[in-house]
């Protein structure tokens, strides 16, 4: 295997679900470095739901990615209206990494899907 590569920059992405949290941490071109989840760190069924499990499944991936890479500052960028997500943006604060960005990427739609037809009685 290849010796790793020191990465000072990188990205973060947290997709909050309702059921889950998921954490991506990849370089600037967006190569994969470390990931994890509330569900791959130990949590199961409604647990994972909790601002607790995004903490934990955050502070396992920020490891890693320090570790292994050197990722010293990072771009965030949240998707979805989960409970872990307010709780995973202060878990990446409470481990040291300077924040250059925080972006919301929530996909909103313009105009939805076609409505129901009207009931008739």
């Amino acid at each position: 295997m290849a010796a790793k590569k020191s990465i000072t920059t990188g990205r973060i992405y947290i997709s909050a679900s309702f059921n889950n949290t998921l954490i991506t941490v990849t370089d600037e071109k967006g190569a994969v470095i470390a990931w994890g989840s509330s569900g791959a760190a130990g949590f199961k069924g409604t647990r994972k739901a909790t601002p607790y499990a995004a903490t934990t499944a955050v502070e396992k991936v920020i490891k890693k990615a320090k570790d292994d890479y050197g990722v010293g500052e990072v771009e965030i960028y949240v998707k979805g209206p989960g409970p872990g997500r307010d709780a995973a943006l202060r878990a990446i604060r409470a481990q040291g990494i300077k924040i250059s960005l925080i972006a919301d990427i929530t996909p909103i739609p313009h105009n939805g899907p076609r409505p129901k037809k009207k009931r008739r009685v």
